[in-house]
């Protein structure tokens, strides 16, 4: 224990006498949270949109005022042709546009179905995407508006038309803000960064410094090594994951509903992967520059697959059995459990056993091949 503590001691005196790497260790995670929290946000407003009302009816205004008084799109331009729209779509002033053709109002007195023409942008997919869906959520309301003023002129002269009201309750994220989906993973993103770039560096570092040597002809055992090593990154990690946690909360609002200390205890069954890994690396890399370098090629394929981009459920089924043994898509389900929905440990121990499981293995062959490495 005692020689843990030394080596542990001696760690953080490297770390003070680097002041470069305090404002990395602490701030920078921060910082990344203030970036990507503004910047990993899915929710599409105001978009840029040009009106064509060819029918100039009220019914026609008012269909459009219903869709330019939605939030969601903005008018740039109002065009009275057709080709019109083509001008600010192919300049990229425009996104969207709304085609409202003639006979809109009168289709509509008589009852008969009205088309519109929705034509979008498809070059950004994913706002395009949205933007179909929020055009068709205007569309089905105004329709229902028709059909309730329907229903009022024929009272009293028999049965009106029978109308399908849904009632959509929306749990644990009422008011649907793509924020508060994304800030938890970017917080298991940032941990699995800092934790394994800081140990696959820890030991490069000692090697190219030449006091490997000097630590392997100690009295100190392998086992007493590692621990002294990687258990400053433990406690750096566990820093970072609270002043990340204090920042959603109080900056960003993300509700934080379950457990602070159950979160934390599972942050470190997710470093006993990250530290592995990060071990791992520093056995086969001989300088901090391949150390770094490898660190990313292990980071980038978790992030792609983890469901921190992309819905895991969207992959393809061959990677969709790959993302099983990808630590941070387990993470990502206990911190976004915990922190939207107050979920404990009743719910989430399956997810906390894959973690200990692949924990247990990474950093069980990362040792035993760090201790070859030392024979």
């Amino acid at each position: 224990m005692k020689a843990v503590l030394s080596i542990l001691w001696k760690e953080f005196v490297q770390l003070r006498r680097d002041p470069k790497l305090f404002p990395v260790l602490f701030i920078s995670p921060i910082l990344q949270l203030l970036l990507l929290g503004y910047a990993a946000n899915l929710d599409v407003k105001n978009i840029p949109s040009v009106v064509c009302d060819l029918d100039r009816s009220s019914a026609s205004r008012g269909f459009v005022d219903d869709f330019v008084n939605s939030g969601y799109f903005s008018v740039v331009g109002r065009v009275d042709r057709m080709d019109g729209i083509d001008v600010p779509l192919d300049h990229g002033d425009a996104a969207m546009a709304l085609v409202v053709p003639r006979g809109f109002g009168a289709d509509l007195a008589a009852g008969r179905q009205a088309p519109v023409m929705i034509v979008v942008d498809g070059s950004e997919s994913q706002s395009a995407s949205i933007g179909v869906n929020y055009a068709t959520m205007i569309a089905s309301r105004y329709s229902q508006k028709i059909v309730f003023d329907a229903f009022e002129r024929a009272a009293g002269r028999g049965p009106g038309p029978v109308v399908l009201n849904p009632e959509i309750r929306v749990w644990y994220n009422p008011d649907l803000k793509s924020r508060n989906f994304m800030i938890p993973g970017v917080l298991g993103l940032i941990l699995m960064i800092t934790t394994t770039t800081l140990a696959s560096l820890g030991l490069v570092r000692e090697r190219e410094a030449g006091t490997m040597e000097q630590l392997i002809v100690s009295p100190i055992r392998p086992r007493e090594l590692i621990v002294g090593k990687l258990l400053p990154f433990v406690l750096i990690g566990l820093i970072d994951a609270v002043f990340v946690l204090g920042v959603a909360r109080l900056w960003f609002g993300v509700p934080l509903r379950g457990s602070a200390p159950l979160l934390l205890a599972l942050c470190l069954a997710f470093m006993l992967t990250t530290l592995g890994t990060g071990l791992f690396i520093s056995t086969i890399s001989r300088t901090q520059q391949q150390a770094m370098l490898t660190s990313m090629f292990f980071i980038m394929p978790q992030m792609m697959l983890s469901g921190f981009v992309f819905p895991v459920e969207n992959m393809p089924v061959l990677f969709q059995h790959v993302t099983t043994v990808i630590p941070l898509r387990y993470f990502l389900v206990i911190i976004r459990g915990i922190m939207l929905k107050g979920t404990g440990w009743a719910e989430l121990w399956p997810q906390a056993a894959a973690l200990l499981a692949l924990g247990a293995l990474i950093l069980g062959l990362s040792v035993a091949r760090f201790k070859k490495r030392l024979d």
